[in-house]
């Protein structure tokens, strides 16, 4: 973020990765919105982005890369932005994202770290979209299943940080690889905090439990809990499959708010009234030290 006046500071982004489907409009549907929500999550507008563009001419052909950019530049219409130019290479590998440019006020900058004790955690997306992507790769999952969770990766995370601009929060991250367990761990440690979350709380992507229950889960939900699971408390009810779910890796997932008690019932409502995908208070920060799954 770059101060450039009293009322306006520039959030500039950048965030590509390779294809997690395997239809090229979706991937780059998907690449988009998981690009603009770094801007989103900072409680920023988004103004304009660049596209990165990486592509395997002689394997793939233009027309997929085509189909890329027309998938990432639908999502930017609907976020009210441009792809204004970008940067495409021969590769050995397809990769797409963008580098967006945002404006926020400089003292309404949300961050991961100002939480307070009390504060109630809300999510906005449901979470497995590691599992699921994982199962689509190896056709071990069911077209609906595929077509929800390709949905929710692919929604803007725009209306989600408008509605809580409306009602006033505490903190925000946007939930990705370190997953929802890593992300709320984040907002814990950074506001020098404890961290209660509830599973029976956290929504969950069609699909995601019974692939998780049949083995699949990509690499980094395992790293993921080796980083982070020796310091969580959990519930003796809490079974394998749970806990992976926990640490399973998000591509485009949701915003996580640290909201004060008294208002979490507006956020609530404003998210539902804003369309989110998902308005479910999944735990919350505590004075006491320590990190607990429930």
């Amino acid at each position: 973020m770059v101060r450039v006046s009293d009322d306006i500071a520039i959030i500039q982004t950048l965030d590509f990765f390779m294809p997690i489907v395997d239809d090229p409009y979706d991937f780059g549907r998907i690449a988009a919105a998981n690009s603009l929500s770094d801007v989103y999550a900072m409680g920023g507008t988004a103004l304009s982005a660049l596209a990165i563009l990486g592509l395997p001419l002689a394997k793939l052909g233009a027309e997929v890369g085509a189909r890329i950019l027309e998938g990432g530049a639908s999502v930017c219409a609907e976020a009210g932005i441009q792809i204004v130019g970008g940067h495409s290479i021969d590769d050995a590998e397809p990769k797409f994202g963008l580098s967006v440019t945002g404006t926020v006020h400089p003292d309404r900058v949300w961050r991961n770290s100002s939480g307070r004790a009390g504060d109630k955690l809300v999510l906005t997306k449901p979470i497995g979209s590691g599992t699921v992507t994982t199962a689509i790769k190896k056709g071990a999952v069911s077209d609906a299943v595929a077509a929800n969770a390709i949905a929710a990766m692919a929604t803007l995370n725009k209306s989600a940080s408008m509605a809580a601009a409306q009602i006033g929060i505490s903190a925000a991250t946007d939930v990705t690889g370190f997953s929802l367990l890593g992300h709320a761990m984040e907002m814990a440690d950074g506001a020098g905090l404890g961290l209660i979350l509830d599973l029976s709380e956290v929504p969950v992507l069609d699909g995601a439990l019974d692939t998780l229950a049949a083995g699949i889960a990509p690499g980094a939900t395992r790293r993921n809990l080796d980083h982070f699971g020796s310091r969580v408390t959990w519930d003796s009810a809490i079974t394998e499959t749970e806990r992976l779910l926990m640490g399973d890796p998000q591509t485009s997932g949701g915003l996580l708010f640290a909201v004060a008690p008294e208002r979490v019932d507006a956020l609530v409502n404003a998210l539902e009234a804003a369309g989110s995908l998902a308005s479910a208070v999944v735990g919350e920060l505590t004075a006491e030290p320590g990190i607990r799954v429930k």
